[in-house]
Order: structure tokens, then C-alpha cells, then sequence
């Protein structure tokens, strides 16, 4: 295609992005300060009005000279209103689609676009912030079929030239492989999604806001207390309060909730995993399975109670500078239930296999790691006794808190030492970390690039180890346990050694 402009609506709005930046310069010029003859203000108007203007010129400029091409194998993109640059990003880059419909975008039936690479720096996207639904879907369609053809044999790409030229222009429509739909979430599984997800509790921060923010413009002190004394004047209105707050807060965690997951979607074909969700704001992205280096199952402990689980993916080309919504690419739905998180690896991700049973750590690993922390008890009991804190009058109250350091440290241990459990098999290593929230790893062997084993010296007299993964990420990925028996650390370093079979140097 011949280079071309983006939507005309980008200028709309990069100009909105502005207003946003001047909202709070307006006010203070043209409403706090409306009738002001203060030097200050008047010639704060004048540089006011030279910016805007200026920068409506230079949307205008930018608009006119920033384009876009495409050709059989790359992104070209032109930029520079007065000193010209192109950048040029081949398809072979790209790891991960992702989209992002505001509401904004809804109403005039626009979207944004977002093509991931896995290097760093400026060739590390393609971003198109607005445009069109169909210019966003042939531009997809387009780049993943041109990835396909750049995989294929030559001389089979050779013999289907003549068609990928015609089926790749990007007026020329292009039929999608069939998804299979994995996971789409019930109203059950919603209202369960609220409460693990604690978002009735933001109600509460929403009311403190909201006051603190009132209390800025307007002295609402008085009716406060007012309020509060009819409150708690008699039971009746006490308990009507707190029933009534406890209603609201369920209700605005379901809504919230609804919201954000209400139309969560996880689809997959053959080469592509597809997550879409928002009921608001649309979000979708697209992660080729390829890229897929490891997969985390992390639940917390009001997770566990419930029996569900979060599956996250590390994947080559994440974006970390993004805003939450944009950059997590990489989880599936967070309240899945364990059986069926289980269920959905195998059927998304088949080449990765997961398993229920695992080695548990031997008795000698519990004690080094209770003597490895024993020196946040000794640190802390010593500053007690040095300090000794008077709480509640009670001059003795340092040997309690003590007590209850060595306990809660116990505790934390003694947790961890039994949730940690490890697999080593042919293809894949599998293992399970943390103490309130958990997480288990899983990757294959091929797609881990580094392994590290390390022994201290208590560990090298009882025969323990450290064993470390490092996996391609955005950024790096480092995984690991800590005091597994040393034959399983020997074991797990001849088995990495057997990825040189599986490896294949261009």
C-alpha cells in the first residue's frame, strides 16, 4: 500500500489529551482569577492563548506529515514535521496484538491498535491510536498472514506467491482461522470474582475520597458531625447504616466487577491465544502461542479457600510501560477455578504439560531457612530491648512484641517450607513457591535460556542447593527454589544439558 495518513479523529484526540494538561491552568486563569487585573494573570492569558493556538497548528502539521506504509514484510513509518525520520519494523517482530476501545473510541466507532516487538527502545511497538474497526482488522489479518508466509519453506512460499500477493492486499478481505472459545464468565463466577477480589472495599475509599475532596471547596464539618451524632444517637440508625453501607458496598464491588470482567472472553486457534474483556472499555489482545515462555498459576489465600487461580504467561514482548489495562497481556481471567485453570493450559497451550504431583522439600531444608531468618528476629529483638517501646503504660510490653516477632516469623516459614514442592521431568520443570499466596511455575526446557546453581555454607553441610530458571521477558523472568536436595540441583543441570538436542542454530 502507499503511504497514508492516519485517521483524521487523531487530532481530536491528541487535542483532548491537551485539554486535560490545561485544565487546571484555565481555571486558575479564566475562572478563580475571572476578574483579575493582576500583571501576572493578564499576560499568563496571553501565553495561554499563544500555546493553544500554537498547538493547534502543530496537531494539524503532525497529522499532515506523520504517515504509515505497509509492504510484504515490514511496518514503515514516517514522522518529522520539519526534520523528517522513518522507522522501519519488520512483521517477523511482532510477538503480540494488543487493542484498547475507550469509551470515547465506542462513540465514534474507532479503536486503537497496538503491534508488540520484543526488543526495547523505539523500535519496540507500532502504535495506531486511532483508526478505523475494518483498517484495524486488515492490518492485523495482513501482518499475520505475511508472518505465516515468512515461516513457510521457501519453495513453498515461492509456489504460493501469486496468492499471497492477491490475499495480501489490505483492501482484500481475509478469513480468520476458526477460535475456540475456552472460557467465558458466569454470574455465579462474577459476584464470586467480587468479593475475592475485595473491590466492595473501594467503596469505602470512594466515600473518604469524596469527603476529603468536598472538604476542599466546601466547609461540610459541621454536617458531618451532625450526621454522625443522629447516627449514633440510637441503635436503630446504627445498625440501618451499617446495613445499608454493607449493601452499597456489595453492590458497587458487583457492578465494578461486572464492568471489568463482564464480558471476558479467552479464545485460542492454532497459532494465537485471544483475550478480550470490558463492558466499558474493550480491551483484546492477541498472543502468539510461540512466545509463550512459562506459565504461573499464583492464587492468595482467600483464593485457595475459594479453589481458584490466576494463570499468568510469560511471554516475550510484554509491554511494562503501558497502563495496567494495555500491559497485561499476559493473564488469563484471575478468578478461574483451579480445575479448570488445569483444564485450560492443556487445551490453549498442549505442548505444555502441568501436573498435580510433586516433591515436597526434605526436613533439613525447614530448619536452614529458620536459621537463615533468624536474624530479622535478632535485629528486631535487639532494637527492642534497646528502645523499649512503652505501649499502653506497660514498660515490659518490648518481650511481648518479641514473642510475637519469633511466632510470626515461625509462621512464615513453616508455611512456605510446605507449600514448596518441585517436579523435574523430561520437557518441563515445574515447581511451587510462597506462604500466603502461592505460585506455580511450569516451562519447558527449550524455552529456558539460563540456569544457575548456587550452595551456601550451611547448605553445602546438609547437602542442599539453589536452583534458579531464567526466562526470555519483558523484563527477564528469574524463577527458582531454595534448599532442594542436591541430587535433585546434579539432576537439574544434566537435564538442562540435554537441551542442546532440542535446539536448532540457524
Amino acid at each position: 500500500m502507499e503511504a497514508k495518513r492516519y485517521h483524521p479523529l487523531t487530532i481530536l484526540f491528541d487535542l483532548i489529551i491537551q485539554v486535560k494538561h490545561l485544565f487546571f491552568p484555565t481555571l486558575i486563569l479564566f475562572v478563580f482569577n475571572y476578574d483579575s487585573t493582576n500583571a501576572f494573570i493578564t499576560y499568563g492569558r496571553i501565553v495561554f492563548y499563544f500555546y493553544v493556538g500554537g498547538m493547534l497548528v502543530y496537531l494539524l502539521l503532525k497529522w499532515v506529515s506523520y504517515k504509515y506504509r505497509l509492504d510484504e514484510t515490514a511496518f514503515h513509518l514516517y514522522a518529522g514535521i520539519f526534520t523528517k525520520t522513518k522507522q522501519t519494523i519488520p512483521f517477523a517482530k511482532i510477538q503480540n496484538v494488543n487493542r484498547h476501545t475507550t469509551l470515547l473510541h465506542r462513540i465514534f466507532k474507532v479503536t486503537s491498535i497496538r503491534f508488540e516487538t520484543g526488543v526495547v527502545g523505539d523500535d519496540s511497538r507500532v502504535e495506531f491510536a486511532v483508526i478505523s474497526l475494518n483498517e484495524a482488522d486488515r492490518l492485523e489479518a495482513y501482518t499475520k498472514q505475511e508472518m505465516r508466509l515468512e515461516k513457510e519453506p521457501e519453495a513453498e512460499a515461492e509456489g504460493k506467491e501469486g496468492d499471497a500477493t492477491s490475499s495480501g492486499e489490505i483492501g482484500t478481505p481475509y478469513a480468520t482461522p476458526e477460535r475456540i472459545i475456552h472460557f467465558t464468565p458466569t454470574k455465579k463466577e462474577i459476584i464470586k470474582a467480587s468479593f475475592t477480589s475485595l473491590s466492595f472495599l473501594g467503596m469505602i475509599t470512594l466515600l473518604i475520597w469524596a469527603y476529603f475532596k468536598l472538604t476542599e471547596y466546601i466547609d461540610v464539618e459541621e454536617q458531618v458531625v451532625g450526621i454522625y451524632s443522629l447516627i449514633t444517637s440510637s441503635w436503630i440508625w446504627i445498625t440501618l447504616t451499617a446495613v445499608g453501607l454493607l449493601v452499597l458496598s456489595i453492590v458497587f464491588g458487583m457492578v465494578t466487577t461486572y464492568i471489568r470482567y463482564g464480558k471476558y472472553e479467552i479464545s485460542s486457534d492454532h497459532e494465537r491465544i485471544y483475550i478480550a474483556k470490558g463492558v466499558i472499555e474493550e480491551t483484546a489482545f492477541s498472543i502468539a502461542k510461540e512466545r509463550v515462555q512459562a506459565i504461573k498459576i499464583k492464587q492468595s489465600l482467600l483464593k485457595r479457600m475459594l479453589g481458584l487461580a490466576e494463570v499468568k504467561l510469560t511471554v516475550v514482548g510484554g509491554d511494562s510501560d503501558s497502563d495496567k489495562d494495555k500491559q497485561d497481556v499476559s493473564s488469563l481471567y484471575p478468578f478461574l477455578p483451579v480445575k479448570r485453570a488445569y483444564e485450560m493450559i492443556s487445551e490453549i497451550l498442549p505442548a505444555y504439560e502441568v501436573t498435580e504431583e510433586m516433591t515436597s522439600l526434605p526436613q533439613k531444608s525447614l530448619w536452614v531457612r529458620l536459621v537463615r531468618s533468624s536474624w530479622i528476629w535478632i535485629i528486631g529483638t535487639g532494637a527492642l530491648s534497646y528502645f523499649k517501646p512503652n505501649m499502653w503504660g506497660w514498660e515490659q510490653a518490648w518481650w511481648v512484641i518479641s514473642i510475637a516477632l519469633t511466632l510470626i516469623i515461625l509462621a512464615f516459614e513453616v508455611i512456605e517450607f510446605y507449600n514448596t514442592r518441585y517436579t523435574l521431568n523430561d520437557h518441563f520443570i515445574q515447581f511451587q513457591t510462597g506462604s500466603l499466596t502461592t505460585t506455580l511455575f511450569v516451562s519447558k526446557r527449550e524455552k529456558i535460556i539460563e540456569v544457575n546453581v548456587k550452595r551456601g555454607i550451611l547448605q553445602k553441610r546438609l547437602g542442599l542447593a539453589s536452583i534458579k530458571t531464567v526466562n526470555r521477558a519483558k523484563p527477564v523472568s528469574h524463577k527458582g527454589v531454595t534448599d532442594v536436595p542436591l541430587e535433585l540441583a546434579d539432576g537439574f543441570y544434566q537435564w538442562y544439558m540435554g537441551r542442546r538436542k532440542e535446539i536448532k542454530v540457524e
